[in-house]
């Protein structure tokens, strides 16, 4: 519930960011590219499912979240090995 909450408060953020004329980047950017697609609802639900693996992730590797790092190392990978 609290990650929904968070959801709709980044959501609203962004709109207002938006509408101001300021840039918005990164999660923002994707949850209005959802909202556009879908109802606020959905984008909101969609936004919370994503930061619960944010949330998830940084836990597993016990590492701060940077956006841009993360891509980075999503686009130099090379394969999906199982841990043996």
């Amino acid at each position: 519930m609290l990650l929904t909450h968070g959801a709709r408060s980044v959501l609203r953020s962004a709109a207002v960011a938006s509408n101001a004329g300021r840039e918005v980047c990164g999660v923002r950017r994707w949850a209005l590219e959802v909202q556009q697609r879908t109802n606020h609802n959905k984008a909101a639900c969609a936004l919370a499912n994503k930061l619960a693996r944010i949330c998830y992730a940084t836990l597993r590797d016990k590492e701060p979240f940077g956006e841009t790092e993360r891509l980075n190392k999503k686009m130099n990978r090379q394969a999906f090995a199982m841990p043996a």
